[in-house]
C-alpha cells in the first residue's frame, strides 16, 4: 500500500494559494452553508459505523479532516458502490466523491485530484482448499472468479481477457465485501477478486483466507469532483492533499488503518482464529467488569479487553514462568500498588490492571499529543515499563526521528536488545521487539472488536 509523494501534488498547488484566492462561489457557498457533502461507499475501509455508534473509516477520516480544514461539517450521502457515489458528482448531488480509483473513462465525466493511495487486485482463497493458479497464465477454464460488480473491474478483467481468453468470472452485485468473503469462508465459491486494502482489513475476520496472486497493474484512489468553472474547492482540495502529505497526517491515517497488517506475508493469523472462537466463548463472562472500569476511567472497554486478551486469552488463572497471574497478568508488585489482594479474581484483576494503565497513561509525557499515539506509548510502558519506553523515545530522539510518534519509536524499540545501544541507555536492556508485538497484537484485536462485521 502506497501514498502519493509530494512532488506532483506540490505542482499542481502552485495554481492556487491562500494569499491569491480565486473568485470562490462554491467554496464561499460551502463556508456559508456551513456543511460539505461527501459521497462514500460504505465499507470496511471507507466508511462504516462501529457498535458504539461512532463513524470510522479512512475515506471518512479524511473527508473529516478536509472538512475541519474549511471550518463546515462534514455531511456523508452513504452510497452501496463506487458507480453510486460517482453518478452523484456527475449530477451535482454532492461536492466531491472519495476513494474512487481512477480510471480513463471516469476521467471523462469527472475530474480527479491526484491520487493519494495505490492498491491492486488479488486473488483469494481459503486455504486447505486446492490451491488457486499462481499467475494469469496458469488459469483454465475451470477456474472461475467471482467479483463484486463494478464497472471499472470488469472492464479490468475484460482488458486481461484478451491476452488470456480462458479467464472467466462471475459477478455479483447485491453483496458486500463481506457477504463475497463469508462465500470464500464457507466453501460456497473457491475464488474471489478483492481490492488489496479491503483484504488486508477483511482478513482480519476471515484468518483462512490467503493471497493466491496479486493481478498485474496498480489502480489508484483519489476524490472526484464534477466538471465545473469554478475550480476553487477543487483546487483547495488538492492543496489540502498536499498539506496533508507533508504534514504527516495522512501517512497518520494509513498507519491507523492498515499500519499492524500491511506486510500481511509476514502475519500469523493463527491466533486470529483462536481469537475470534474466544470472543464467543469467553469474553461473555468478562465483559461487563471491562465495561464497568472503562466508564469508571472514560476509556473504551474494548481496548481493555484487548489488553486482557494479548495478556491471558482472557484466562483468570494464566501464570507465566516469571509469575505474572490473572487476565491482566499482574505482578506481585503491580497488585500491590494498586490494591489488588488476589490476582486470579477475574474482577480484581481487571480492577487493578486498568487502574494500572491508567497511572501509566498519566505518566506518559505531554509533549504526546495525539491520542492514539499516547494509547500506544502506555501499552508498549504496560508491557516492558516506561522507563525503558523512555530510552527508546531518547534514541529515536538521536537518530533524527520524532519521539512523540510511535511508528517513529517502535523503528528503534528493537535496540534496546543491541549492546551498542541498551548499553548507554538509563534502564538497559529490554525486549523491545515484544513490545512492538504486543502493541501492534492489542490494536488488531481491539479494532476487531471496534468492527464486529462477523
Amino acid at each position: 500500500m502506497n501514498i502519493l509523494g509530494t512532488l506532483v501534488l506540490g505542482f499542481i498547488s502552485l495554481f492556487y494559494s491562500p494569499d491569491n484566492p480565486p473568485d470562490n462561489p462554491i467554496l464561499t457557498q460551502i463556508k456559508h452553508d456551513g456543511e460539505l457533502k461527501v459521497a462514500i461507499k460504505k465499507g470496511i475501509t471507507t466508511y462504516y459505523k462501529r457498535p458504539d455508534g461512532k463513524k470510522a473509516g479512512f475515506e471518512y477520516e479524511f473527508a473529516k479532516h478536509f472538512a475541519a480544514e474549511l471550518g463546515v461539517k462534514l455531511h456523508i450521502v452513504q452510497t452501496n458502490s463506487h458507480t453510486n457515489s460517482l453518478n452523484k458528482v456527475i449530477d451535482n448531488t454532492v461536492h466531491f466523491a472519495a476513494g474512487l480509483v481512477v480510471t480513463k473513462d471516469r476521467q471523462s465525466k469527472v475530474r480527479f485530484t491526484p491520487h493519494y493511495q495505490s492498491i491492486t487486485q488479488q486473488l483469494i482463497y481459503r486455504n486447505n482448499v486446492r490451491k488457486p493458479p499462481t499467475n494469469l497464465k496458469s488459469f483454465n477454464y475451470g477456474h472461475k472468479l467471482n467479483i463484486i460488480s463494478e464497472p471499472h473491474k470488469i472492464k479490468a478483467l475484460q482488458t486481461l481477457q484478451q491476452e488470456h481468453p480462458q479467464l472467466n468470472w462471475q459477478e455479483y452485485s447485491n453483496i458486500n465485501s463481506n457477504e463475497l468473503a463469508k462465500k470464500v469462508w464457507n466453501k460456497e465459491i473457491k475464488y474471489a477478486i478483492f481490492d488489496s486494502n479491503i483484504f488486508m482489513r477483511m482478513r482480519l475476520f476471515y484468518p483462512d483466507l490467503k493471497i493466491g496472486f496479486t493481478f498485474p497493474n496498480q489502480q489508484y484512489l483519489a476524490w472526484a469532483f464534477p466538471y465545473s468553472d469554478d475550480n476553487s474547492l477543487y483546487l483547495a482540495a488538492i492543496q489540502f492533499i498536499n498539506k496533508l502529505q507533508k504534514n504527516g497526517i495522512l501517512t497518520e491515517l494509513v498507519e491507523k488503518y492498515y499500519g499492524y497488517t500491511d506486510n500481511v506475508k509476514n502475519f500469523s493469523y493463527l491466533h486470529i482464529r483462536n481469537f475470534l472462537k474466544h470472543v464467543k466463548e469467553r469474553l461473555p463472562l468478562y465483559q461487563k467488569y471491562f465495561e464497568s472500569m472503562a466508564q469508571k476511567y472514560n476509556l473504551d472497554w474494548r481496548l481493555l479487553a484487548a489488553i486482557g486478551y494479548q495478556e491471558s486469552k482472557w484466562n483468570p488463572k494464566a501464570v507465566s514462568g516469571t509469575g505474572v497471574k490473572g487476565i491482566m497478568m499482574l505482578t506481585k508488585m503491580t497488585a500491590k500498588e494498586v490494591g489488588v489482594k488476589d490476582r486470579t479474581d477475574p474482577f480484581e484483576s481487571i480492577q487493578g490492571g486498568t487502574k494500572y494503565f491508567v497511572n501509566l497513561k498519566q505518566r506518559i509525557a505531554k509533549k504526546i499529543t495525539k491520542p492514539k499515539d499516547h494509547v500506544w506509548f502506555t501499552l508498549a510502558s504496560y508491557n516492558i515499563g516506561i522507563g525503558h519506553v523512555q530510552d527508546a523515545r531518547k534514541i529515536t530522539l538521536e537518530l533524527g526521528d520524532n519521539p512523540n510518534l510511535w511508528r517513529d519509536v517502535k523503528k528503534h524499540l528493537t535496540k534496546l536488545t543491541q549492546p551498542e545501544w541498551y548499553k548507554k541507555t538509563k534502564y538497559g536492556y529490554a525486549r523491545g521487539h515484544e513490545s512492538i508485538e504486543f502493541v501492534e497484537n492489542i490494536r488488531m484485536f481491539y479494532d476487531i472488536l471496534v468492527m464486529n462485521i462477523v
